[in-house]
C-alpha cells in the first residue's frame, strides 16, 4: 500500500514559482477514476507514484524535464509523457 497522500501533495504554501509541478486527473467515460499514478524518468526508471484522489486527481513535484506518467486503474495501464518546466504546473488529463 502506498503512503502517498491521495491526489498528490498540498499546494498550500508552496511558493509555484519556484517549483516545477506536474498534476491533472484520471477519468473513465468522464467520471473519476481510482487507481495510481507513477513518475517515470527519460529512462522509465521509477521516481514516484501516488493515489489518485477521490476525484480522480494526482499532482508531483518533480525537476523540469521530460517525464512519463503511467496511470494504473483497474483492467488498464495508460501512458502519457509530458515535458515540466519550473514555475509551471503542467496539466495532464489522462482518459483511460
Amino acid at each position: 500500500m502506498c503512503g502517498a497522500k491521495a491526489g498528490g501533495p498540498d499546494l498550500a504554501g508552496v511558493d509555484v514559482a519556484n517549483e516545477t509541478i506536474i498534476q491533472g486527473s484520471v477519468t473513465r467515460d468522464g467520471e473519476p477514476v481510482n487507481g495510481y499514478v507513477r513518475l517515470l524518468d527519460e529512462n522509465n526508471e521509477f521516481t514516484a507514484e501516488v493515489p489518485t484522489s477521490a476525484t480522480g486527481q494526482f499532482r508531483f513535484f518533480a525537476r523540469p524535464g521530460k517525464w512519463t506518467l503511467r496511470a494504473l486503474v483497474p483492467g488498464q495501464t495508460v501512458d502519457r509523457q509530458v515535458v515540466a518546466s519550473q514555475g509551471t504546473a503542467v496539466e495532464v488529463a489522462i482518459a483511460v
